[in-house]
């Protein structure tokens, strides 16, 4: 049985989907953003995490 129940998901976490719109929402409410604010960031430093989470909290200082 190739079906194992403990390995779901394998989302890349590793960034954020701009065309998902629950991807971004959960990426916004993370930070305290608007998900407009989260689209610019996605715009202009691509879609890695770790560097939108690091725009993100400048955004928020």
């Amino acid at each position: 049985m190739a079906n194992y129940k403990t390995k779901i998901g394998g989302q890349n976490r590793a960034s954020v989907a701009a065309d998902q719109d629950y991807d971004v929402r959960e990426f916004a409410d993370k930070f305290d953003i608007s998900p407009a604010q989260a689209k610019r960031l996605i715009e202009r430093h691509g879609n890695d995490r770790g560097m939108l989470e690091r725009e993100a909290r400048k955004l928020k200082k």
